[in-house]
Parts: structure tokens; sequence; C-alpha cells
């Protein structure tokens, strides 16, 4: 009987163990870490509005957002902007794109680009975008690339990729500051 005690005990033990190591955002899939939000409120005369959510997972963050009051069927140019403010009307307030490595404007699977390059989003049929996109150029929080402070811009038209200094994505539909 003593042996099924131990031994019931040791596997309670490894169960614990795993289950602090799952959850404390080491990056795994069960767990994650620090977390920020930017509220999207439309610019003027736009009705473009929605929200981003940015996880910490190790040494990558995970993006996620919901845009709605886009145009149906249509992508739009979707960034991480330099200063957190949307205060001025057309959000230029917001400054252009983050970019603490004075790298230039590029695709986003290029290493070298802009900390705030992301995909484009892309809208529905209902002109409603859900998105989800990992990168190691950013972070919650601290020193190197942290996105909380900044602001998230969704422009009118597609992100090139190629035009400098910000891919010819047009006006600012909707900006939001984010917060953590």
């Amino acid at each position: 009987m003593k042996n099924v005690v131990r031994f019931a005990l040791a596997a309670a033990a490894v169960v614990v163990v795993a289950g602090c190591q799952m959850t404390s955002g080491g990056g795994s899939a069960a767990g994650t870490g620090p977390t920020a939000r930017a509220d999207l409120k439309p610019t003027a005369n736009n009705i473009t509005s929605g929200w981003v959510q940015f996880a910490q997972r190790g040494d990558r963050v995970l993006v996620t957002a919901e845009v709605r009051g886009l145009k149906p069927s249509s992508e739009h140019g979707f960034h991480v902007h330099d200063k957190g403010d949307c205060s001025s009307p057309d959000a230029m307030s917001a400054g252009g794109h983050f970019n603490p490595g004075n790298k230039p404007h590029a695709h986003h699977s290029k290493d070298e680009r802009h900390a705030g390059d992301m995909p484009n989003l892309k809208a529905d049929d209902k002109g409603i975008a859900r998105y989800s996109f990992e990168t190691n150029l950013l972070s919650i929080k601290g020193v190197a690339n942290a996105v909380v402070g900044r602001s998230v811009v969704v422009h009118r038209d597609p992100d090139d990729y190629t035009s400098q200094p910000a891919g010819n994505s047009g006006p600012r539909l909707a900006c939001g500051v984010v917060s953590g």
C-alpha cells in the first residue's frame, strides 16, 4: 500500500510541475505571457472600428484583431505606428510606422523591415476582417520593440510592401492606442 501512495504522490508532483511549466508564459500553446490591447476608433468621416490584441508567447507576439466597417471584400494596410496618439481627426498624430531599427519599409516576411510592418487586413463580404499574425519584431513591454504606448492604424488602401516610407496605403481609417 505504501508503494501505491508513493507512486500516486510522485505522479501528482509530475502533473503539478508540468502544469506550472505550461502556464508560466514560456511560449507554449497553453499559456501566454503579458497582453496588450488597442481599441480602434474611426477617424473623421469614417466608420471603421474594432480591436487589436497582442499576446507575448516567448520571444514572439501573437497579434489578433477584428475590424468592422470596411468596404466588403477589400484589403487594407495595417501597421503599428510610432506614437501612441490618435488625437488628430486624421490620426496623423500617430506618426509613421514603428521602426526602432531604422529599416526600410518591406513585406512582413522580411527580416529587414519596420517592426510595425504587418500583413494587410482582408475584409470579408460583410466588411469584417478577422486577423491573426505572429511576429518576433515586437514585444509587449520592456526596452526593445515594446508595443505598449504605441498606436495601431488601419489604412484605406492595401500596403504594397515596397513603396517608401510606408507602402502607399493611403489615408487612415481607424486608430487605437495600445495599452497593457
